[in-house]
């Protein structure tokens, strides 16, 4: 009876003793599982939808390459095609603005050239007006006041 006890009490130590490796290992493995198929899911997901402007429509290319022209960048006519010639004379104009020239175009690069944003579409333009804002002078005095002690400044 006493082997018995001592036997039984032998393998309950040594089931004791190796569960937690067997866990820590089982569980190992299910964490590199899960980080190969989140990782595998991150680049299939890059692979699937690329972000940014892939490219430039041609009529967007037509308008660019006659902003160019005019502004003595290129020479010849628009042809819509965002070729080596175009993107030269984009980088040129920006070079010489002191603007980056590897990503192209760049906003400030088109709205120098009058391509920017058309807000004549907008829903308050036909109310309004584009232009510099009244002289100071015609600001009534107690509005001028009423600005300068909301401000704070002592006049």
């Amino acid at each position: 009876m006493l082997c018995l006890r001592a036997s039984l009490a032998i393998v309950l130590f040594a089931a004791l003793a190796a569960s937690p490796v067997l866990a820590s290992t089982s569980a190992h493995h299910a964490t590199a599982k899960t980080h190969t198929k989140r990782g595998s899911h991150k680049s299939a997901a890059k692979a699937r939808s690329p972000r940014g402007q892939q490219a430039i429509e041609p009529a967007r290319v037509t308008v660019i390459q006659q902003a160019l022209i005019r502004a003595h960048y290129l020479s010849g006519e628009a042809n819509g095609k965002w070729d080596e010639t175009t993107k030269a004379a984009m980088q040129k104009y920006q070079a010489d603005q002191g603007w980056q020239t590897k990503l192209m175009p760049d906003s400030r690069a088109l709205k120098k050239l009058g391509l920017g944003p058309d807000y004549s579409n907008a829903i308050n333009a036909k109310d309004s007006s584009f232009g510099a804002p009244p002289p100071a002078s015609t600001i009534p005095p107690a509005a001028s006041a009423g600005f300068a002690d909301a401000s704070g400044v002592k006049q």
